[in-house]
This record gives C-alpha cells, structure tokens and sequence, in this order.
C-alpha cells in the first residue's frame, strides 16, 4: 500500500491519500481524541504525540499538529494509516456511519430558497476546490445577510482562511445571491 501525502495551505495540517475511500459521501472533523470514539482510525492517530485533529473527507485524511514537526509525525501516521487499512477495521463504527453528520443549522423558513442556493453553491464550487487542499466547508446557517460556514479539516485555523472566506467565497456568494451581504466561519 502507498499512502501520498500531500502539503495544505495551513502549515499545522499535512494531507493524507491512502488511495482508497475513506469517508464516501461524508466528512469529520475530531478536535480531540473523546471526539473520536466513533472512528477506530482516528482514535489511533491520536494515539501519536503531537496530533491535535484528524479530518475524515471522502478519500483523504487530513491530520493537525501541534508544537511537533512534521518530520517527526509523519512517518508514524504513516504507518497507524497503513496499518488500519491493511486490519480490514472500519473507518467509522456501524452506528455512525448510519448516523451522519449531525447539523444545527439556523435559517428563518422564508429565506429557504436562498440557502438552497448558497448550499449548491458551496457544494458545487467551493467544496470541491477546499478539498484539494485537506479541508472543508459546511454550511450553518443564514440571518440579516450572514452566511455562516463551519471550517473543517486544513481549513480551520489555516492563516489564509480568512482571506478564503472574504476574498473567495464572499464574492462568489454575493454575486449569485445578492442577499448575502457577508460571510462569517463558525
């Protein structure tokens, strides 16, 4: 098996390939290791010092660090990876994955074809480009204008994410819905 790996805008966060699926048709995001309980893979990536968050996307893995160098952590996530697709042990525990990804999204029923809209748009052109680079962005909610977006994977806490937000995603959403007048992260 070899895994590729991949640099992310955010220094803190390394892309993972093992070239198979990994998440098909769904994303998470752990911030620590009582988060990952439901993912037997996660749980041993954070069994590695240094690990501060493990995002699951559809053929990816992105790992976080912290206050270790990447010199010192890839070659044992590298080999927790190998080792987890080569046991035949699942990425996530049946019940999760039956479960989903779990949203508290807010928007006022009037403005529903306008989050329709945002979603599509999101999921059409932000997503995909996102996702090259080891992260994601989510949809949470929409009110007065403000379009809020949960950033995940190498996106969260990467140092031009705002600049993503502003400059990218803003402008796109306000061009095609001229009811957003701005976009927050969660």
């Amino acid at each position: 098996m070899f895994i590729q790996t991949e640099a992310t805008p955010n220094p803190a966060t390394l892309k993972f390939l093992p070239g198979k699926p990994v998440l098909p048709g769904g994303t998470r995001d752990y911030r620590d290791a009582t988060a990952a309980a439901e993912s037997p893979l996660a749980q041993k990536l954070f069994s590695v010092a240094g690990v501060s968050g493990v995002f699951l996307g559809q053929d990816f893995i992105t790992v976080t660090r912290s206050g270790t160098e990447w010199q010192h952590l890839k070659p044992a996530v590298l080999g927790l990876i190998m080792d987890h697709y080569l046991s035949g042990e699942p990425v996530l525990l049946d019940e999760a994955a039956e479960g989903g990804t779990k949203t508290d999204e807010f928007f006022s029923e009037g403005d529903s074809e306008i989050v329709t809209t945002i979603k599509q748009l999101l999921d059409t052109r932000v997503r995909p480009a996102v996702a090259q680079d080891g992260g994601d962005i989510t949809f949470q909610g929409f009110r007065e204008g403000i379009v809020y977006l949960n950033m995940k994977g190498s996106c969260a806490g990467c140092p031009s994410s705002t600049a993503t937000l502003k400059h990218g995603i803003e402008n796109l959403l306000r061009h095609f819905v001229p009811e957003v007048s701005e976009v927050r992260a969660v």
